[in-house]
């Protein structure tokens, strides 16, 4: 199989890219499980792409339930270098209006119960990323101009508070969120970002709003059925901006800036690496693994 370039993650709603050509469906297992459904992977404007469904075809997966480690080392494992995470969101602020998309700079983490799928280390390897800005802006300038091109009303920058759900927040809990300074809110994207990181790949997130989240003061009079014709509307807009941002990444040769991120970030001494934990994370740490006489080797 061609290596792939580019991974796309598509949220509630967006389950697939119709664009893609000569598609082929891969099954990927990894030391942390099985990915969230197989990589739909083909070609789209030129690039080879893998697209993945993150709660699975049919919406299978809770926020809590998904398997973030598997996801994005399945992505490793592909060869991916930049990944485009689409997401619905619910908005903080008055000037996000449901149908806009707004990209991210900054997450908030609220979530209790994931502490396992937020790194790949642990069993006798640390390591420490640095995270003090989770997503990649060259992406983002990508993302943004593609919003553009669509035509779609795109706000760049803002905080993507992550909660834990699978309810959504209480209205003191949404006035909380609002009085911290927050932009909007949803159940996903944190753990992809940390991971994608460690795994050095570039991350970038589309949030597309489809409600005011639950303190405007006209959010009773808004039904189900309308947040839910917003999310298909959105959806078919954010797989016309992947489309384009997906040419742009491509044509532009795009380099991930966070290809060495964890050269200075492993405290562990390769020494006391366990082999097992070594050979776990082989597709990640494989190049900062001694090759000498005597030196430890991946087994």
């Amino acid at each position: 199989m061609t290596k792939v370039e580019i991974g796309i993650i598509g949220g509630s709603g967006l389950y697939q890219m119709p664009e893609l050509k000569d598609v082929e469906e891969v099954r990927v297992e990894t030391p942390f499980g099985s990915p969230s459904d197989a990589f739909i992977v083909g070609t789209l404007e030129g690039a080879r792409v893998a697209f993945l469904p993150r709660h699975g075809r049919g919406h299978r997966f809770s926020p809590t339930e998904l398997p973030f480690r598997a996801n994005i080392y399945g992505m490793k494992l592909l060869g991916v270098e930049h990944i485009l995470s689409a997401s619905a969101v619910g908005s903080l602020q008055e000037r996000y209006h449901p149908l806009d998309m707004l990209i991210p700079d900054q997450f908030f983490d609220r979530t209790r119960a994931r502490a396992h799928e937020s790194t790949f280390f642990g069993e006798g390897i640390v390591a420490h990323v640095t995270f003090a800005h989770p997503v990649c802006g060259d992406l983002g300038d990508v993302l943004e101009a593609s919003c553009r091109e669509v035509g779609v009303n795109v706000h760049r920058g803002g905080t993507y508070l992550c909660m834990e759900g699978p309810a959504f927040s209480t209205k003191a809990e949404s006035n909380v969120y609002r009085a911290w300074g927050m932009d909007v809110i949803g159940m996903t994207n944190l753990q992809e970002a940390k991971l994608a990181r460690e795994a050095e790949i570039c991350y970038a997130t589309l949030a597309l709003v489809t409600d005011y989240d639950c303190w405007h003061e006209e959010h009773d009079a808004v039904s189900v059925g309308t947040v839910v014709e917003y999310l298909n509307k959105n959806v078919r807009n954010a797989q016309q901006v992947i489309r384009l941002a997906v040419k742009r990444i491509h044509e532009q040769n795009l380099r991930c800036q966070y290809s060495d991120a964890m050269k200075n970030a492993i405290f562990t001494p390769p020494e006391l690496w366990p082999a097992a934990t070594t050979k776990k994370l082989d597709a990640i740490i494989r190049k900062y693994v001694p090759r000498g006489d005597g030196d430890k080797q991946v087994v």
